[in-house]
């Protein structure tokens, strides 16, 4: 018997019992089409987290040292000192923040108080900070001191009911100080917050000299953020009179390691979805094992007629494993139909359906591997009764009732 004749027969077998074979191969298919969807989602995922926090794997954030009453806070003079192309090559930008907080209060409103930053016009390039409508301040309004902010999605909720475009042009009272508003940010991990120059910050909100809260350092790229890291810290080391690390009075934090456990978190929380999802694959090759057992005792006098009648035992083996492959294999294909098209779907309705949930992203490797185990199931779970087909006595099975 060749491999087409020993194809057909089988599939006239899986024909022959078509309820039979639909309900077997509904475990596979389930299982495929969970493991593509699983992926697909944990992709997505993935896809969308680099892509908000892109900005971050080339940041290092400087701070003073929690606690320690005796330390030298961050000034100008450092931030100056960390913007040498001579000290920090490898330092593409540095972005100082005063941070505080006051009474935001529209005319002829009841004020709201909110989280008050003050930076430089870099920050928003550094950060990419996304506006909902209007612009950040550039580097001529923050020479001038003007007189301007930004609001986070909070205080134009609180005071103008969250209409961004209200809030464009109006007159904010800010301690005692009146200023326009420009621009509106799109919501963030931050969202509570005015932003504004940061030398009008110091003079008309917040006070204070030239100390600095924070310092947000941007290497030129991923790659040579440690060699920002060690230059920003052998610098302030030096302007601070550091001589033992461990009695730093400052922090310098590369946000490229917070970001890589995220992505391995991402990636653990992906595989550990599709192993439960593989469950059902485990499930389903128990059901073709199961009914594949069922047809060999159905099929045992057609054993022994065509063992009678001169059919090798290879022969017998090459059938009934030939079965459970197709059966598997055909759950599978219609799994990988079902999985990539429920995939595509949502990549075509999520953004509509939910625009802060990222699409899927189908990964073409976790199509393969679902339909070759699929295959690799067929094979394994129709051996033991291929085998025990196999192994039947010609006399035996015409003898069976």
């Amino acid at each position: 018997m060749n491999l087409v004749e020993a194809l057909r027969i089988a599939l006239r077998a899986l024909r022959a019992n078509r309820l039979r074979s639909v309900l077997t191969t509904t475990g596979i298919i389930i299982g495929v089409a969970a493991v593509i969807v699983l992926v697909a989602l944990g992709n997505g995922i993935q896809a969308g987290f680099n892509e908000q926090f892109s900005s971050l794997t080339t940041q290092i954030t400087v701070t003073p040292a929690e606690g320690d009453r005796t330390a030298r806070p961050l000034t100008d003079n450092d931030v100056d000192a960390l913007s040498s192309r001579i000290q920090a090559p490898n330092v593409a930008s540095v972005t100082p923040l005063v941070t505080g907080s006051a009474v935001l209060t529209p005319r002829g409103g009841v004020g709201y108080r909110s989280g008050i930053t003050g930076t430089t016009a870099s920050y928003a390039d550094v950060t990419d900070l996304e506006l909902v409508t209007g612009t950040f301040f550039d580097e001529q309004q923050e020479r001038n001191n003007d007189k301007v902010v930004i609001l986070g999605p909070r205080p134009v909720t609180e005071l103008f009911g969250g209409d961004a475009g209200e809030a464009i042009g109006q007159r904010l009272r800010i301690g005692r100080t009146t200023f326009r508003v420009i621009g509106v940010a799109a919501p963030a991990t931050q969202d509570d917050v005015a932003y504004m120059p940061i030398e009008a910050a110091r003079s008309y909100v917040l006070g204070g000299g030239d100390d600095v809260d924070t310092v947000i350092v941007a290497a030129r790229s991923g790659a040579e953020v440690p060699a920002a890291l060690a230059q920003v810290t052998a610098i302030l080391d030096d302007r601070h009179n550091i001589s033992d690390s461990t009695e730093r009075d400052f922090d310098a934090t590369a946000q490229v390691d917070f970001i890589d456990q995220a992505t391995q978190f991402l990636t653990f929380l992906t595989v550990f979805t599709s192993a439960v999802a593989g469950i059902s694959l485990v499930v389903g090759g128990i059901g073709v094992a199961n009914i594949m057992l069922v047809s060999v005792t159905e099929r045992t006098r057609e054993i022994g007629i065509r063992k009678a009648i001169g059919a090798t035992r290879r022969a017998i083996l090459q059938q009934f494993l030939l079965e459970s492959t197709v059966l598997a294999g055909l759950g599978g294909t219609i799994g990988v139909i079902v999985g990539l098209s429920l995939s595509f779907g949502g990549a075509a309705l999520l953004p509509r359906l939910v625009p802060d949930f990222p699409p899927p992203v189908v990964s073409p490797g976790s199509v393969f591997l679902a339909l070759l185990i699929s295959l690799l199931i067929g094979l394994l779970a129709g051996g033991y009764p291929a085998n025990r087909a196999a192994k039947l006595r010609p006399i035996e099975a015409l003898r069976y009732q």
